[in-house]
């Protein structure tokens, strides 16, 4: 059985957390920040922990996360 790949681009997107859940960062923060307020992007600022229903895909992807 040949190694499994992970796709890098999840592997640059996604990190573990001790527990095992994946944590990402939020979207909506890269441009146009003029018309957004302060809190908002504070706020986008934060990491956000992956959703359930996308977990086993993303388990996937990343085999040795």
């Amino acid at each position: 059985m040949p190694k499994m790949k992970t796709s890098r681009a999840a592997a640059k997107r996604f990190k573990a957390t001790g527990t095992g859940k994946l944590k990402r960062s939020k979207a909506y923060k890269s441009h146009i920040l003029t018309k957004k307020t302060t809190k908002r992007k504070r706020n986008l600022r934060k990491a956000a922990v992956t959703d359930a229903t996308n977990v086993k895909n993303m388990k996937k992807i990343l085999p040795y996360l």
